[in-house]
């Protein structure tokens, strides 16, 4: 797909790394600087679980165009319309001079190769390979001593050394540097799948719970994706504050089903013991569900969960597992974002959610 923004648009897309273009996949700027005067044009690709679907309804690109204006108007929480079910590939705009922009880490690693077991590290070498070829022209930064460079590429895989052994000094000091934050974005990815829905063992032959949780959103008519040998979905939900991804897994063993709600932003490493505040302020008057931090990468999710051993999970269960998470998260989000965006401190920002609830 290929998209005209503005440079409003264009603004919140950069702040909020939707269509998954964080920061650390970007490739180097060629060409010069974006105009605000001028549109920016966008490739994205569609994520390959929601893709089948979206291929059965569409046979080129004008019904394609027509069948999503008709999801927003009739489906608008649709995994189709989620900014998270698109990859950018490159960002470019057409200038007088000629063209300005840079490609993403995705227009080398189809996102198709990633799945809930991880990456195949021959291509993600690759991908990283190609990706690391495009900083070889730009200047290099005088703050990473030998032994930094040294250390930072020797955490990388057999294909990055090579690559790096066969660049300039000066383009190592460029690659070594964004080696962890590259390694740091794949980990957050895949950590979308693999964290949150953790590795299960083989289904049992009963899957009741996974059964009611399929049954309850089709029936409140929330389109969902199944995930690849998991009891689990994955959905997106838009509330008054913002719009997020959730998950939630059918943990059959232990008679157990989990709700997430994933906040659309994480935390960088400077807010983490901030929001990490925040987390525990908000936690301590909370009594269904509980805000959860990951330190690692950032990450915020809200978890509700529910025990079913000896009885059945009905759908008004399910009701109040699902909607008192993501009502909470919508509660809170304006708070997480004035710590991470705003920089007001944790009580500050418990005080705005507070104020808004009276």
């Amino acid at each position: 797909m290929s998209l005209q923004v503005g440079s409003v648009s264009y603004k919140r897309i950069d702040d909020e790394a939707l269509l998954n273009l964080k920061p650390e996949i970007r490739g180097p700027f060629s060409g010069g600087t974006f105009h605000s005067s001028l549109n920016i044009q966008i490739k994205a690709t569609l994520e390959p679980t929601v893709l089948p679907e979206f291929a059965r309804q569409v046979e080129d690109s004008e019904q394609a165009a027509t069948y999503l204006q008709q999801l927003s108007r009739e489906e608008p929480n649709h995994p189709l319309l989620s900014a998270y079910s698109w990859y950018a590939l490159e960002v470019k705009q057409q200038q007088e001079t000629g063209e300005v922009g840079y490609r993403t880490l995705w227009y080398y690693l189809n996102p198709a190769d990633i799945t809930p077991n991880g990456i195949d590290p021959e291509k993600m070498n690759q991908a990283m390979l190609n990706f690391a070829k495009e900083w070889e022209d730009q200047p290099s930064s005088d703050t990473f001593n030998e032994k930094i460079i040294v250390d930072k590429i020797n955490e990388m895989t057999q294909a990055f050394e090579e690559l790096a052994d066969d660049l300039s000094t000066t383009t190592q000091d460029v690659v070594s540097g964004t080696v962890e934050e590259i390694t740091q974005a794949f980990e957050e990815l895949t950590d979308s799948f693999s964290e949150i829905v953790e590795e299960l063992e083989e289904p049992e032959i009963d899957v009741a719970i996974y059964d009611a949780l399929i049954d309850f959103f089709k029936t409140e008519s929330w389109p969902f994706q199944t995930l690849p040998q998991q009891t689990a979905l994955r959905l997106a939900f838009k509330g008054k504050n913002g719009q997020w991804d959730c998950y939630t897994k059918a943990r059959e063993e232990q008679q157990q089903a989990v709700f997430y709600s994933v906040c659309p932003v994480t935390a960088l490493k400077i807010k983490r013991n901030k929001i990490a505040e925040f987390i525990a302020r908000a936690n301590y008057g909370l009594i269904l569900g509980n805000f959860e931090l990951d330190f690692n990468d950032g990450e915020i999710r809200y978890k509700t969960s529910i025990d079913v051993e000896d009885d059945r999970l009905t759908a008004a269960l399910i009701r109040n597992l699902v909607y008192t998470n993501v009502l909470t998260m919508d509660q809170y989000l304006p708070g997480i974002l004035a710590v991470l965006e705003q920089d007001a401190t944790p009580e500050e920002a418990i005080s705005l959610v507070e104020s808004a609830q009276a």
